[in-house]
């Protein structure tokens, strides 16, 4: 975790962020030497590894290139887990440069992802905000919405953030009552996935339709409807969990 000024000789993946957008020049993280990139002189931490090779955090804005990590969400789910990470950590340390207790100025510790204020001694770690994401079945249909923040035809499940006080569980009856006005069951647990929009780690379930018609919120939804498993709109891309969801309510939907 240690910080190091670049000599050009490093050689990994690089990952150059800032304000939770990391640079993709070409379209591809870039893999090489620092000298290739013109990274040298800039202050740079390893991260992680991938395909053998170190990944490097460079926490900094490019003057052209820089995209958002959804770029890489369909590609390999090590590499946009690696990445997520060092767009997190970027904007955690850039959001954590004073102490918000004492307001002194801190610094990195050397030895785990923490700020540390020299002056008052507390300690702050990055934040994850834990969200629920649900798959809920109705007979052959799957409740699908379009998303206000989504607006480009793209349905996907219900999801959204766990509030204080409130399990997981209760989070995904008081998320899809809120959205859809309906009441689920038989709710099980499926599969997590680190999710860098901000900082959110998105817990997957399956659920069965028990009672209610849908009664869309319209702050959060566009629209919402059951969609019968073999015609389905538009729906995200592979290597999501939102997508993982989706297929397997449609497996359960082809054994009724």
């Amino acid at each position: 975790m240690m910080q190091q000024k670049l000599t050009g000789i490093e050689r990994g993946w690089w990952i150059v962020s800032l304000e939770n957008r990391v640079w993709l020049p070409q379209g591809e993280l870039p893999l090489g030497t620092a000298s290739q990139w013109s990274l040298q002189g800039h202050i740079a931490q390893p991260i992680g590894e991938w395909e053998g090779e170190t990944v490097w955090l460079i926490r900094q804005k490019m003057a052209s290139g820089m995209s958002s990590p959804r770029l890489l969400a369909d590609r390999d789910t090590k590499l946009f887990q690696l990445v997520g990470r060092g767009v997190q950590l970027a904007e955690f340390y850039r959001s954590h440069h004073f102490c918000g207790y004492c307001g002194h100025e801190m610094e990195h510790s050397q030895y785990e992802w923490a700020c540390l204020c020299g002056h008052c001694e507390e300690r702050y770690y990055p934040q994850i905000a834990p969200s629920i994401i649900v798959g809920i079945r109705r007979d052959d249909h799957i409740l699908l919405a379009q998303h206000q923040r989504n607006k480009n035809g793209m349905y996907s499940v219900l999801a959204g953030f766990v509030e204080v006080g409130e399990t997981l569980e209760e989070a995904v009856h008081r998320e899809v009552m809120e959205e859809s006005g309906i009441k689920i069951r038989n709710l099980r647990y499926v599969a997590s996935q680190p999710w860098p929009f901000p900082n959110s780690m998105m817990v997957g379930f399956l659920a069965d339709y028990d009672s209610g018609e849908i009664v869309v919120d319209p702050v959060e939804l566009i629209c919402a409807d059951w969609y019968h498993y073999d015609n389905l709109p538009l729906i995200p891309s592979s290597d999501t969990i939102s997508r993982r969801l989706i297929e397997d309510t449609v497996a359960l939907c082809r054994q009724q």
